[in-house]
């Protein structure tokens, strides 16, 4: 039985992941830089003082701690890109596995633990999702031929 299909879809899924490391890995390098920078956090720190939904002591936390908002930044941001490599290394095992229909119930718990990882809801993870039910679901059929009396099951196709 061939799994064309889930193998596309991880690929795909493989593809948008890989794109989002990047991106996200550009995004944070250039947010902790301007983030660094004098010229920034005087503007950011003029902003804070004239938004008028920000309360006194928030403002005066910000001001006095501009560190916490790149450590902050840097966090988040370096967590996201390694939540996205582990989910792609699950999907490289995943389509591995469902390669030349070897391991499809393994291959399909791959799917969804990178499904899982990538973002519980994003386009890479319900990719990952509609191959994991495709591992799942989708059996050899299975064939009933008559031989002298007989039944033997054929599975050549």
């Amino acid at each position: 039985m061939k799994r064309t299909g889930e193998i596309t879809l991880g690929v795909v899924s493989g593809i948008i992941s890989l794109i989002s490391i990047i991106l996200i890995s550009l995004l944070v390098i250039g947010a902790s830089t301007s983030l660094n920078e004098e010229g920034f956090n005087a503007t950011f720190e003029n902003e804070i003082l004239t938004n008028p939904a920000i309360n006194s002591q928030d403002i005066e936390y910000f001001t006095q701690n501009p560190d916490v908002i790149v450590n902050m930044v840097n966090t988040v941001g370096w967590g996201l890109v390694t939540g996205l490599l582990i989910s792609l290394v699950l999907n490289i095992i995943g389509i591995v596995s469902i390669a030349r229909n070897k391991k499809p119930t393994f291959a399909g718990i791959m799917f969804i633990l990178a499904g899982v990882l990538a973002g519980i809801i994003s386009l890479t993870s319900i990719l990952l999702y509609i191959a994991a039910i495709l591992c799942f679901v989708r059996k050899p059929p299975v064939e009933y031929t008559d031989q002298d009396g007989y039944y033997s099951v054929n599975e050549s196709l």
